[in-house]
């Protein structure tokens, strides 16, 4: 599969990938269904850092079981795009028995892609602990930080509703 004028979309913006199929969620997604869901696979599509959909894959791939909290640990320092971060919170840190450990490791870290990540898996779990993320989405927001800056507010909006 291959969208050309996705992956030159892509390219435009910037994105420093050697390779972009130019692949929307639901497609990768659909391939993710078909190969197998070992850590093994997972790993190596991981270290293909030059492939968009590599890095997108990898975490659909990973068996949640089998992922222990070095490697999460490991793979959110790695995260050098949103969408990535997005992917990996989403299909597979959420998931983890210690997604709130995960997340705490990062949440104050100088490093803006880590807190991104951080606060992205906070998203995920903030019908669970409200309370418990609001003073950090607070102290992100106030940060001014273009890259977590509108996530923490919808953040924050999504406390203020579900506290109504």
């Amino acid at each position: 599969m291959r969208n050309g004028i996705v992956a030159d979309t892509i390219r435009k913006a910037g994105f420093d990938y050697k390779m972009i199929f130019g692949l929307n969620l639901p497609q990768i997604k659909e391939i993710a269904e078909g190969l197998p869901h070992t850590a093994e696979l997972a790993e190596e599509m991981w270290q293909d850092k030059r492939t968009r959909e590599s890095l997108l894959l990898a975490p659909m791939l990973y068996p949640v079981q089998e992922l222990d909290r070095a490697t999460a640990l490991k793979w959110v320092k790695e995260v050098a795009v949103t969408e990535v971060a997005d992917i990996l919170c989403h299909s597979l840190l959420r998931k983890h028995p210690e997604a709130w450990e995960i997340a705490m490791e990062y949440v104050t870290s100088d490093v803006e892609m880590e807190r991104y990540t951080a606060f992205r898996l906070l998203f995920n779990l903030l019908y669970s602990r409200p309370d418990d993320i609001k003073p950090f989405a607070e102290a992100e927001y106030a940060s001014n930080s273009p890259l977590t800056r509108s996530l923490c507010r919808s953040m924050l909006e999504e406390i203020s509703f579900l506290s109504e």
